[in-house]
C-alpha cells in the first residue's frame, strides 16, 4: 500500500484513483478504497484528511459542493454542501445597515457545512462508518502543536461516540453524528452549544437553531451537451452554470482547428468567458430564494443571441450581461471598473463505475477554533446587500459560492472528473482542462500542466460592495501561463487584451479521466500547485 512519501502528482489504476491537495489525504482516499470502500467512502475520508493537511484552504467549519455519479442508479446528483447566513431578522438587518465584512469577522461565517455533507455522502452513497472514514484524520491530528487541533480531535471523539452508541441502522447512526454536531432535538448539543457561545463571544450572529435547521441538500446537476458530452454541474447557488453557458457559446467556433495555445483559441474562449460570467454577476442566487432563469441563459435561442457579441480580432473592455427574459442579447450599457483563496480539491473514483468530484473550502480566518476547534468559513462575504439583487444576503440563505466541481458523461457513463481551487479562476481553469480534453485529446497528466489562461474582467465574488459596479476586478485582463509564446502574446495584446504573463499556476486543478473500453482511471494534479494523485491497482 502506498504512503504518502511515495505519491506523487500522476497515476493510473484499475480498482480506483484518488487526486486531491495533500498527499496524506490522498493516502488516506486510496486506503478507504483498498479496504474495500467506494468513491464516497474515500471521497469523505480524503475530505476530512484535508481539513487537517490543507487547513486555511478548507476546515471542518467550512463547505464543499459535491457532485457524484452513482453507479447503482446511473445518475448524476449534486449535495449541496454549503452553509447558509444566520436564520435572525435582526442580523440580517445589521448586515443590510452596515454591510458584509471581508476579513478577520466572524460575521462572515455561514452555517459549518461539511460534518452534514460528510454523513449524508455516507448515508446515501457509502458503505462504511463515520469512525472508520474519519480515522486518518484523527491520526493526522495525533501531536498537533496548533491550538485548535486537541479541541478538533475532542469534536471529532464525541462525534464517533454518538455514532457508537445509537441503536438502529447504520443510516441511524450515521445521523447521530451530524444531529450531535449540529444540536438537533434528541441529541446532546454539547458542541452546538460550545459553537454558539463562540460565535456569542466573538460577536457573531449565528446560534443555534441555526445550527440544528442546516441540511444538506440533494439536487439534480444543471447539464449541457457538448461535443458528444455531458457536462454536469452544480446549480446557480454556485458559479457552475457560466462553463455551461461559455461551452455553449463555443459550439459555434471551430476550436480544435485554431490551435490549443493559439491567439484565436485564447482570444475566443476568454470573450465566452466574460459574457458568461456577466450573466454569472447578474443573475445568480441561490434558487430557494430567487429565481434564476437558467432554461433561458442556456437555450440555443439565447446563445444564438449572445455569439455574434464574441468579436473575433477586439477584446471587449465592457461587462455585458444578456436579457434572458426579454430575449436581448444585451441587458443594457455595459459597465467596468480599472482594477486591480484558499480553497482545496477531491476527485476520486472506484473500481464499481462511482465517481465524485467535490471543492472542499473555508478560507479560514485567524481563529484559534474557539471551544471545539472548528474553525470558521468566511463565504457570507459572497452575498451582497444590494436590494433586489438575486444573491442579497436574507434569513437562511446561501451564499452563491465559486466553489464548482464538474463530472462530465460520455454515452450515459463517466469520463472525466475535475476539481479546481481558486475562487473565481474555478471554472475558468476547469473550461481550459475540458477543451483540453475534448477537442484536443489530452489525458490528465498532460492538461493538468498544459499552458492555463484567465480573465479577472467580473466582478469579485468575495467582494459583498453593494453598488457592484465597484465589485468589478479588471476590464479586459487576460493572465496567461510563461509557457504562451510571445509572438501570441503581441497578438492578444494588439487586439485590446490587457495582458499578464505569469509563471505561476492559475488555480490548482485535479482531474481523473476513465477509460470507457479498458475500465483504466487516470489521475493527474498540477504539480506546480501542489496537488497528488494515486491509483488502486488489483
Amino acid at each position: 500500500m502506498l504512503d504518502a512519501q511515495q505519491i506523487t502528482w500522476k497515476a493510473t489504476g484499475t480498482d480506483g484513483a484518488v487526486a486531491a491537495g495533500s498527499a496524506e489525504a490522498v493516502e488516506a482516499g486510496i486506503a478507504v478504497l483498498a479496504d474495500g470502500g467506494n468513491a464516497a467512502d474515500a471521497a469523505v475520508a480524503t475530505m476530512l484528511a484535508l481539513t487537517i493537511t490543507d487547513h486555511g484552504q478548507c476546515s471542518i467549519g467550512g463547505e464543499a459542493p459535491l457532485i457524484i455519479y452513482a453507479a447503482g442508479a446511473r445518475q448524476v446528483q449534486v449535495l449541496g454542501g454549503a452553509g447558509r447566513a444566520p436564520r435572525a431578522p435582526e442580523a440580517i438587518a445589521w448586515y443590510l445597515a452596515h454591510g458584509i465584512p471581508r476579513n478577520g469577522d466572524i460575521k462572515i461565517a455561514p452555517v459549518p457545512a461539511m460534518v452534514d455533507l460528510c454523513t449524508t455522502t455516507l448515508q446515501q452513497y457509502g458503505s462504511m462508518t463515520f469512525a472508520r472514514v474519519v480515522a486518518p484524520a484523527l491520526r493526522l491530528l495525533a501531536g498537533g502543536q496548533q491550538e485548535w487541533q486537541p479541541k478538533l480531535a475532542v469534536t471529532l471523539d464525541k462525534l464517533i461516540g454518538a455514532e457508537a452508541s445509537a441503536t438502529g441502522s447504520r443510516a441511524v447512526k450515521l445521523q447521530a453524528v451530524s444531529d450531535r454536531f449540529y444540536g438537533r432535538d434528541g441529541a446532546c448539543a454539547d458542541i452546538a452549544d460550545a459553537l454558539e457561545a463562540d460565535y456569542i463571544e466573538k460577536g457573531g450572529f449565528l446560534r443555534r437553531a441555526d445550527l440544528a435547521a442546516h441540511v444538506t441538500t440533494i439536487e439534480a446537476p444543471v447539464c449541457v451537451d457538448y461535443r458528444g458530452y455531458t457536462v454536469c454541474k452544480c446549480g446557480p447557488w454556485t458559479q457552475g452554470p457560466f462553463l455551461c453557458q461559455a461551452l455553449r457559446l463555443l459550439e459555434g467556433f471551430d476550436l480544435q482547428g485554431m490551435g490549443q495555445t493559439s491567439a484565436d483559441y485564447l482570444h475566443v474562449v476568454t470573450e465566452a468567458i466574460k459574457l458568461a460570467m456577466a450573466d454569472r454577476d447578474r443573475y445568480y442566487g441561490d434558487p430557494a430564494f430567487v429565481e434564476v432563469p437558467l432554461a433561458a441563459l442556456l437555450s440555443d435561442a439565447y446563445t444564438t443571441l449572445r455569439r455574434p457579441l464574441i468579436d473575433p480580432l477586439t477584446a471587449s473592455l465592457l461587462a455585458r450581461p444578456g436579457d434572458p427574459y426579454g430575449m436581448q442579447p444585451l441587458a443594457g450599457a455595459g459597465v467596468f471598473r480599472p482594477g486591480v483563496g484558499g480553497t482545496t480539491t477531491c476527485v476520486v473514483a472506484d473500481r464499481w463505475g462511482n465517481v465524485i468530484a467535490a471543492t472542499p473550502s473555508a478560507n479560514v480566518e485567524e481563529f484559534t477554533g474557539g471551544r471545539t476547534g472548528v474553525t470558521y468559513s468566511n463565504r457570507l462575504c459572497s452575498l451582497n446587500t444590494t436590494p433586489g439583487h438575486p444573491n442579497c444576503i436574507a434569513p437562511g440563505k446561501r451564499p452563491r459560492i465559486t466553489l464548482t466541481p464538474t463530472l462530465v458523461l460520455n454515452a450515459g457513463r463517466p469520463a472525466l472528473a475535475i476539481s479546481v481551487a481558486g475562487g473565481d479562476l474555478q471554472d475558468q481553469a476547469t473550461l481550459n482542462l475540458l477543451l483540453d480534453a475534448i477537442e484536443f485529446g489530452m489525458s490528465p497528466e498532460q492538461a493538468v500542466t498544459a499552458p492555463r489562461f484567465a480573465t479577472a474582467h467580473h466582478q469579485d465574488s468575495f467582494n459583498p460592495a453593494a453598488d457592484r459596479q465597484n465589485a468589478f476586478v479588471q476590464a479586459g485582463s487576460l493572465t496567461v501561463d510563461a509557457g504562451i509564446s510571445r509572438e501570441v502574446c503581441d497578438e492578444l495584446t494588439r487586439r485590446g487584451h490587457r495582458l499578464e504573463q505569469t509563471t505561476g499556476p492559475i488555480a490548482t486543478p485535479v482531474m481523473l479521466a476513465i477509460d470507457q473500453r479498458t475500465g483504466l482511471i487516470a489521475a493527474a494534479g498540477d504539480p506546480t500547485a501542489g496537488r497528488h494523485a494515486a491509483g488502486l491497482n488489483g
